[in-house]
């Protein structure tokens, strides 16, 4: 079973699709996530896994220019998503039984123009 939390408040936002995907071993799922940003900027894109009892794990990140990053545990293979504006969904493939979690999507902004305004 798979969960994905709908909550992000502000201008910009990620957004999950609520509710548990149900899935056997060896299997392929899809976790959906969209995001807004208020202005023109570079977007990082973040998954994260957590089992319970336990803290939010870092799995993958994704930017707008195309730079991809994925944790030693979650090899490229099994996890992975890409950024079709404004989605970046992640697809988890040959499903294992310790996949089961709840799957955070993320959004972290760079903006040149408010960094040059320092």
């Amino acid at each position: 079973m798979f969960s994905s939390s709908p909550e992000c408040k502000g201008e910009d936002r990620v957004t999950q699709p609520p509710g548990d995907v149900i899935a056997t071993e060896g299997e392929t799922v899809t976790l959906g996530c969209t995001f807004e940003t208020s202005v023109s900027t570079t977007a990082y894109l973040f998954w994260y896994k957590q089992e319970v009892n336990d803290f939010p794990v870092y799995i993958l990140r994704r930017d707008t220019f195309g730079t991809e990053d994925n944790a030693a545990d979650f090899p490229k293979e099994r996890f992975n998503a890409a950024i079709n504006k404004p989605s970046v969904p992640l697809k988890i493939q040959k499903l294992q039984l310790s996949d089961s979690a709840v799957y955070y999507c993320a959004l972290s902004l760079y903006s040149e123009s408010a960094l040059a305004q320092l």
